[in-house]
């Protein structure tokens, strides 16, 4: 007579409470970067600066991006990071972004949204409040350098005093 093998009959009742104790504690991704997360999630990986510390990404795909320091970064134009950056994770999208803004016209403007809509037109959809801007994902590829804003505008006043002595 063959030896069957012990099967353990777990109530379903238990099963599922145990699902339920033990699934807040399982990791919901396997990205070890937010740069892999963004790119598993149809984004350029790009979007955030090299500095990342870390990131939370809950079950109702609610991001947090943590910083080292507020810092300023350029893509087409300079871009502010804030300490923390939240928003709304979807596929192609960064909804409700909370913690960017972008520099136009010598305005800083909230960054809302960032959406790539067709990956195949190499355009990414910037919504800065009051106008949606088109820039190229190429733009986006890699992580840029991101310096802390102090040092960033110590180094533009630098400038522009040059450039007022010269005038002189």
């Amino acid at each position: 007579m063959a030896a069957t093998p012990h099967h353990y009959n777990l109530p379903i009742d238990t099963l599922i409470v145990s699902i339920f104790i033990f699934l807040p504690f399982v990791p919901l991704t396997t990205c070890n970067s937010i740069h892999d997360l963004l790119k598993s999630r149809g984004l350029p990986a790009g979007l955030f600066p090299q500095n990342v510390k870390s990131y939370d990404l809950d079950q109702n795909d609610c991001l947090q991006v943590y910083l080292e320091e507020p810092c300023v970064a350029k893509f087409e134009t300079r871009v502010f990071f804030e300490s923390v950056v939240r928003a709304n994770l979807s596929y192609g999208g960064l909804i409700g972004l909370e913690g960017l803004s972008q520099e136009e016209l010598f305005l800083w403007l909230p960054v809302k949204g960032i959406k790539v809509i067709d990956p195949s037109s190499g355009l990414i959809l910037f919504d800065i409040g009051l106008a949606f801007k088109q820039l190229s994902l190429s733009l986006f590829e890699e992580p840029p350098v991101c310096v802390p804003k102090d040092v960033q505008l110590e180094a533009y006043g630098r400038k522009e005093l040059g450039f007022q002595n010269l005038r002189r």
